[in-house]
């Protein structure tokens, strides 16, 4: 825990926050700032900045609590024709608050919300298999 850190106090309970879950390992609350009413959370317990600070075990966990409660939402009666799972990982992947957190959110026709890229480039099979070999040479196993 980091004393500037606003999850960290979330966790702590010294910041106030809508929790649906928490166990001692993961919490999930509602965000301040919805994409669409039931728009969760949900974050390490313990500090970490980034996905490369967090151990494999809470990732995993995190990513259980986290598809466990899209379920949820599909059932809660809140408007949810899809759900978006969505983790930005450092600045220019848009993270804002550098605690880890999966953004779970409803989604349904007409919600104006936008996820925009350039899905036109191509690259050819080489470049693909020029890309893979090198993410394979870096990987941990």
């Amino acid at each position: 825990m980091t004393k500037e850190c606003l999850f960290c106090a979330i966790v702590a309970g010294t910041e106030p926050a809508s929790l649906v879950y928490q166990d001692e390992i993961v919490s999930a609350f509602l965000t301040i700032g919805p994409v669409n009413p039931g728009h969760l959370l949900v974050i390490p317990n313990q500090h970490a900045a980034f996905l490369s600070d967090m151990d494999e075990e809470t990732g995993a966990h995190l990513f259980t609590i986290s598809t466990r409660l899209a379920r949820v939402l599909r059932q809660s009666g809140l408007r949810c024709e899809g759900i978006n799972l969505f983790l930005a990982d450092r600045e220019a992947a848009f993270q804002e608050i550098f605690h880890v957190h999966m953004h779970v959110f409803p989604r349904f026709s007409g919600d104006n919300f936008t996820i925009s890229a350039d899905w036109s480039v191509k690259p050819s099979r080489a470049e693909l298999d020029r890309i893979a070999l090198q993410i394979r040479q870096g990987a941990v196993k």
